[in-house]
């Protein structure tokens, strides 16, 4: 595209780069490792057609502002919790994100995360490496079965959906809670559509799968985590803000609850204070789509969204499609 400029926000996988240098005249990658300052961010933006951004850069009035030029933001993530997609529209700003590529990839961190609490892998390994192992012996790191068990699913989109099938060779009762019924669940697993109180006092292992919005923050409160059983197991790879960080501190520390496996934080990259020195709590940095295949399927996604973006072209997922609709009536 003769005079297009187009800016990454971070270093993505060569494939996505490769594609958009061959459809756009000017690409530029921050060369940082790590995020750019607000004053970068602001500069970085200025002049461009399109900006491929991150899940940590914050898309808001001041920086749309900044980006008198822009076009389209192609979110390197499911999630658009980073972008006022509200002041995007306002701004003529096509908000894109790349759902789907990620889902499976996504669902086995949840399932990792949830094998890690429930037979306490992490501690294990732990122990293990500083040679406190000295002989079997049977009440050592005792955890909990997996199979037979029930599974509690808060949020059964894609992600939750394929979470909830992965659980069928384990035998598993399935609850899940959500705006409407899943019609997959029920007919594949038996699965049950109940109210949040009901699944989190029934469930065994519960997994969050619901994105961030204004009614969904601290969503899951000290109320709700009262009311788990005190075997069960909480997971958590959506957003880190849906979950009372310092609330779930607490039942953890005071064993209300068997473990959680958190890969998302409130205020990332801080932990809530004490988090870390729990031992009933597996903690993974954000890595729920971090494989070289899914990664890669992200940047290539994000590319050809911003790419059909400016080439006047509706692209295979947008969040504010009216937007579109307005340039086609200009």
């Amino acid at each position: 595209m003769a005079g297009k400029s187009v800016y990454v926000t971070r270093r993505i996988p060569e494939d996505g780069i490769e594609l958009l240098r061959r459809r756009c005249d000017a690409v530029e990658v921050n060369p940082k490792e790590g995020p750019h300052t607000r004053e970068e961010l602001l500069s970085a933006v200025r002049g461009r057609d399109g900006v491929l951004c991150q899940l940590g850069d914050r898309i808001d009035a001041g920086l749309m502002d900044a980006a008198t030029d822009c076009k389209v933001f192609s979110n390197y993530a499911v999630g658009y919790d980073n972008i006022d997609v509200v002041e995007a529209t306002r701004h003529g700003i096509a908000v894109t994100n790349t759902p789907g590529v990620l889902t499976d990839t996504t669902a086995e961190l949840a399932w990792a995360l949830l094998f890690a609490v429930a037979r306490r892998v992490v501690e294990a390994d732990a122990f293990t490496r500083a040679g406190k192992f000295t002989g079997w012996a049977p009440m050592m790191m005792l955890g909990v079965d997996v199979t037979g068990k029930t599974l509690g699913i808060v949020g059964a989109g894609r992600i939750g959906t394929a979470m909830a099938l992965k659980s069928k060779g384990f035998r598993m009762t399935v609850l899940y809670t959500d705006l409407r019924s899943n019609e997959t669940l029920e007919k594949e697993l038996g699965a049950r559509h109940v109210d949040i109180e009901e699944l989190f006092a029934e469930c065994d292992f519960i997994s969050i799968h619901v994105p961030l919005t204004d009614t969904t923050g601290h969503f899951v409160d000290e109320r709700l985590l009262s009311t788990m059983k005190p075997t069960a197991c909480l997971v958590n790879t959506s957003r880190g803000a849906v979950v009372d960080e310092r609330a779930l501190v607490r039942v953890l520390r005071e064993h209300g609850i068997a473990g959680a496996g958190l890969d998302v934080f409130e205020e990332e990259p801080s932990l809530a204070p004490g988090l870390a020195e729990l031992p009933n709590v597996v903690l993974t940095p954000h890595i729920g789509s971090a494989t070289v295949e899914t990664r890669s399927r992200m940047a290539v996604l994000a590319a050809e969204n911003l790419i059909a973006v400016l080439e006047g072209r509706r692209p295979e997922h947008i969040v504010n499609p009216e937007v579109l609709a307005t340039r086609s009536g200009d």
